[in-house]
């Protein structure tokens, strides 16, 4: 990020992304009372820049015209100077020309073309097409009311564009949906409460565990001031629960956004018998539906708050295709997996967090105080042409050097760690919706739609900052003094000239990186609505396949030959293949669970309402607490649901066995190591 002052007082961001491969680490500057006044005459400068820019955005040095948000009236010029001065070292250390930045350009968009775009990311790239397919079908037949409404509104502004610029005929949706109303709907599913992975059983009323999250737990709260504690509930969607759209106006001036980390509430989550699934729980396939899902779900939660759903249109900066810094995520893992197989987090990255884990937690300062810029230079260079030959000496590394490789790292990636296409939406919405459950929502379906090596390696740097806040009585890093610095690396800022919009940016940024800290847990969990829409998806698809099938003179003679035979669903990836006589049918209420690396590779068990995944866990350790090796002993193993609805789903231990096999009986049970 670059920063100029001029003589009228004004600041510019521009964005930009690093694109030479020799760079220079940010130099960043801490507070002002820990600078001595020995530093040079450039980290004078860059404090009085500092102390201007803050007096800026101070209430008492604001023109009279001058409108503050929620976001930018609670941050007075003290509680945002580190971020400001985070901001201009890493301007400064760039200023001696080795390296160059680049712009991130944002691409306009025609008439029409957002809609476009917005119905290919949802997997609805048939109603665009006009092509028939079942994906598409299956997905549309498991919106709820206000999803569906989402869908309908965006897809009515695209073909009303098309229809304006006479590019082609264009498909009525009453003709794709075999709608005959002249205000089209699409067929949605009931918002009645819903048991969380899919099935409503007759007569069962849901069964709540309250579990608290453990990012509220030790995440820096005041212990002598409680927070406030509110619920969470993944059962409904988000946007059918607002029922009373909350008011848009900005905050009035005299009202802080409190940096105290007791300002933020604890939120309770409950936890239904299905238990929680986290992002990793689920097959690629599924995520890839959850992705779908998710947007759409994002859409209609911004419809139904009243907000407008803005989105950047980037063009991709390609990176360099060998090396560390300023390698794309994907390249960096596809040549890391060839030295370590299923990583998910670069190794370089990963390293950098254990050096900081091992030995910079306690050090004052960490992450905010500035290394040396000749030291970290030569580090740099010295990484690139010794990691991957296992030479580099990690002893040298001082502490706030290895701190300001890890933001180096992040700010040359050449696409940013939090994708940026809605990072204008959410900075929207929590300018206008003070209330932070909300903020939380949109925050977590935004985490949702991340691609996989992007998430994975958010989630990885996350947990090290929870760390850093939770050793703050050593280090002096609250949540607060961390969101500021970890900000400005994390987040792009893009403006041709100064304006209040950029300004309030930096304190609202700071905020969105304070909730990614604090509820992390809680983001990193899949809403269990979502589950269970893909559960109806799979379903709808097997069913069209069915019917497809039913069509097949060949397949029709096979299954008369086949009338005896067990129908089984087509297995996915993953599945395990057991003999016949262990495939033989079961009784209602009995599994039989597979587990292929301990000696006893099978078991029938009868469920009742009260048996745990942990349970059967605890079970098979039992029988094969003998028999099975010291490396299977060694593993943690999980219950695995395969097949049927889903493709594969790694089990909660307290989930409750008989409300899942009811959701989904045709599944296959397998015990095997839960993927890292």
């Amino acid at each position: 990020v670059t920063m100029e002052m001029k003589d009228s007082g004004s600041v510019v961001l521009t964005a930009y992304h690093p694109h030479s491969p020799a760079r220079i680490p940010g130099m960043e500057q801490s507070f002002v009372q820990d600078i001595p006044p020995s530093h040079s005459p450039t980290s004078r400068r860059s404090l009085s820049r500092c102390r201007r820019i803050n007096r800026m955005l101070s209430n008492e040095s604001a023109p009279p015209a001058f409108s503050r948000s929620n976001s930018q009236a609670s941050m007075d010029s003290t509680s945002m100077e580190d971020f400001w001065c985070e901001v201009e070292s890493i301007k400064e250390s760039r200023e001696d020309g080795s390296e160059e930045a680049m712009l991130l350009e944002f691409k306009p968009a025609d008439e029409g073309e957002l809609e476009a775009e917005w119905l290919q990311d949802v997997g609805l790239s048939t109603l665009i097409s006009g092509a028939e397919e079942e994906d598409g079908q299956a997905l549309l037949s498991t919106l709820t009311r206000t999803q569906a409404a989402a869908v309908q509104k965006r897809y009515n502004t695209y073909t009303q564009t098309l229809r304006k610029k006479n590019k082609h005929t264009v498909r009525d949706v009453r003709d794709i949906f075999g709608t005959s109303d002249s205000s089209p709907t699409f067929e949605t599913v009931p918002v009645s409460p819903v048991s969380s992975n899919g099935i409503q059983l007759p007569g069962q009323k849901p069964v709540w565990k309250s579990v608290s999250s453990k990012s509220c737990l030790d995440c820096g709260i005041d212990k002598g001031s409680p927070s406030i504690t509110e619920e969470l509930s993944y059962e409904v969607s988000f946007s059918e629960s607002i029922t009373v759209l909350p008011k848009t106006q900005e905050w009035p001036k005299n009202q802080r956004f409190k940096k105290e980390d007791s300002a933020l509430p604890k939120f309770i989550v409950r936890k239904s018998r299905f238990g929680l699934t986290e992002v990793g729980d689920l097959s690629p396939e599924d995520m890839k539906k959850i992705r779908y899902l998710s947007l759409i779900e994002l859409t209609a939660f911004y419809d139904a708050l009243g907000v407008e759903l803005k989105r950047n249109r980037v063009e991709r900066v390609r990176g360099r295709e060998n090396g560390l810094f300023g390698v794309p995520l994907t390249v960096l893992l596809e040549n890391d997996q060839k030295k370590v197989p299923g990583i998910k987090v670069p190794l370089i990255f990963q390293k950098l967090l254990l050096k900081l884990e091992e030995t910079g937690l306690e050090t004052e300062g960490i992450l905010r105080v500035p290394g040396s810029a000749s030291r970290v230079k030569n580090l740099h260079q010295e990484l690139e042409a010794k990691f991957y030959e296992d030479t580099f000496d990690w002893d040298q590394v001082r502490n706030n050097d290895a701190a300001g490789l890890l933001k180096m790292f992040i700010r040359e990636l050449p696409s940013p760690l939090f994708t940026v296409e809605y990072l204008p939406a959410f900075i929207t919405l929590v300018e206008k919706i003070s209330k932070i459950k909300l903020q939380l929502q949109a925050l977590h379906l935004l985490i949702m739609l991340m691609p996989e090596a992007n998430r994975d390696t958010a989630k990885a740097f996350l947990q090290f900052l929870k760390k850093v806040v939770v050793n703050e009585g050593k280090n002096k890093m609250n949540l607060w003094n961390v969101s500021m610095i970890v900000a400005p690396n994390l987040f792009i800022y893009k403006g041709k000239r100064a304006n209040q919009q950029e300004m309030q940016a930096a304190a609202t940024t700071a905020h969105i990186v304070r909730l990614l800290i604090r509820y992390q847990d809680i983001l990193w969990t899949v809403p269990s609505f979502l589950i269970s829409q893909v559960r109806k998806m799979n379903e709808a698809a097997m069913n069209n396949s069915k019917r497809q099938l039913m069509f097949d003179k060949g397949v029709r003679k096979l299954l008369r030959r086949k009338t005896m035979e067990r129908e089984r669903p087509e297995r996915p990836e993953g599945a395990v293949t057991f003999p016949p006589y262990l495939q033989s049918d079961i009784p209602e209420g009995v599994i039989r669970v597979y587990a292929p690396l301990h000696s006893k590779v099978s078991m029938a068990i009868q469920l009742n309402s009260q048996t745990k995944a942990k349970d059967i866990l605890a079970r098979f350790h039992c029988e094969n607490s003998r028999g099975s090796s010291q490396n299977v002993r060694g593993q943690i193993q999980s219950l695995h649901e395969i097949g049927g609805n889903i493709g594969q789903h790694c089990l909660d231990p307290d989930a409750f066995m008989l409300d899942v096999y009811r959701a989904n009986p045709q599944a296959e049970w397998v015990i095997k190591p839960k993927a890292s």
